[in-house]
């Protein structure tokens, strides 16, 4: 896995972006991490995985929610 870059989503979760591959495909990852105990990071089952063949797609829709939380004068 090769991490991208984070973001802080409270004092201890992170959103992590990541690239991976598993059985010879490559993956996008959008995963909430906590720190443990210890004060090491781990993966939630909170997130989407998503194949390079549909991250256009992905991303359409993103940009989709962009547009729309500006139209409605949220960002």
């Amino acid at each position: 896995m090769e991490v991208i870059a984070e973001m802080e989503k409270g004092w201890n979760e992170k959103i992590m972006f990541s690239v991976s591959e598993y059985k010879g495909k490559t993956y996008a990852n959008v995963r909430i991490y906590y720190e443990d105990d210890e004060g090491e990071w781990k993966p939630t089952k909170k997130g989407v995985t998503v194949s390079v063949e549909d991250f256009a797609t992905f991303r359409e829709h993103i940009e989709a929610m962009e547009a729309f939380l500006k139209e409605k004068g949220l960002l």
